[in-house]
């Protein structure tokens, strides 16, 4: 690893973190050079492509050398060496889970994210982490001089390709707001929840939780219409337009009831979630026994062959426990 020099980045005034799209506040100043992105799957991808396009340079680590034309050709510089992210002043990490993000930030020994980025840059973690790992992360960066913000995000990948994520902020307020230009490119709206970053990450996983059992729910109401020969989308429209006008139910109880499962939040991945929230309430001394059958359907579905559908597919599971003949479908439309 090389040494760098602290950097003192231009001054730059502006709004206030949440309250519109301009500069920072903090003193600090704006972020100046590439932007560093660890975790160009689908979700990374179109988060790191929103950035280039809002004319931000981005410098990704991938690991197999055959990704860096595909990134070249929507603006994203690539390199299979995670070196060359180190003199960025921010690096955004969308990684899978707490396994991955603690690999990529501590490496093994001396050669890891944290002990090469220099001191007052900032690690922007949008993945979805356990709270003991975003803590472990929090103070490894601060022990070594540097920032880290915690800002898991809802919204699928189309979200992502949209801007139309909501991003859940959590970190000291400074750093948050020299952030706020990255979170304007990349979502409707930033919630800044507080100064500790395991804040955002619980708040991410409840949220989480609250949507799979909703999908839950629907794709049991909806097994039982098709039992009754009814109309499943009927359903769906009355009840999105009077009880249930949320986002999870209108998006997501349209696919339940067209039985379309195009791969978006992978079952494996809510499954991730499930356990580390169901852990949090086992620490916290707060059941979650709805989220425990969640749990137990989500592992019926990936046992099934299911682990490449999306979230949806927990309407798939509940249609073949009421025996009905259920063939997936992975069709977007």
């Amino acid at each position: 690893m090389s040494k760098h020099e602290i950097r003192t980045p231009l001054a730059a005034g502006g709004e206030a973190p949440g309250q519109g799209r301009g500069l920072s506040q903090s003193g600090r100043g704006l972020i100046l050079g590439e932007i560093g992105f660890i975790g160009l799957g689908r979700m990374g991808t179109a988060m790191a492509a929103n950035l280039a396009a809002a004319g931000r340079p981005v410098i990704a680590y991938v690991r197999r050398a055959n990704q860096i034309d595909r990134l070249a050709a929507i603006g994203i510089r690539a390199t299979t060496d995670i070196g060359d992210l180190l003199d960025c002043e921010v690096v955004i990490s969308m990684l899978p889970d707490d396994d991955a993000v603690r690999e990529i930030v501590l490496g093994h020994g001396n050669d890891g994210l944290a002990a090469g980025l220099m001191p007052g840059a900032i690690h922007l973690s949008m993945s979805t982490i356990s709270t003991a790992a975003a803590s472990l992360l929090s103070g490894e960066h601060a022990r070594l001089g540097q920032g880290y913000v915690a800002a898991p995000v809802f919204g699928n990948p189309d979200a992502a390709k949209a801007r139309q994520l909501f991003i859940i902020a959590a970190g000291a307020p400074a750093d948050v707001a020299r952030c706020q230009p990255i979170f304007d490119s990349l979502g409707q709206r930033t919630f800044v929840v507080g100064a500790d970053p395991k804040d955002a990450n619980l708040i991410k996983l409840l949220g989480n939780m609250m949507s799979a059992t909703a999908l839950q729910m629907l794709g049991e109401a909806v097994a039982v219409l098709r039992k009754h020969s009814l109309d499943p989308q009927f359903f769906v429209d009355i009840m999105t337009s009077t009880m249930f006008g949320g986002r999870a139910h209108k998006i997501y109880g349209d696919k339940i009831a067209r039985q379309i499962y195009a791969p978006g939040f992978l079952l494996p991945l809510v499954l991730k979630d499930v356990r580390l929230a169901l852990a949090e309430a086992e620490k916290a001394g707060a059941p979650m026994p709805s989220v425990s059958v969640v749990r137990d359907r989500l592992i019926t579905g990936i046992a099934r062959g299911y682990g490449e559908l999306d979230w949806t597919a927990l309407g798939l599971i509940a249609a073949e426990e009421a025996g009905l003949d259920a063939v997936p479908s992975v069709t977007a439309t």
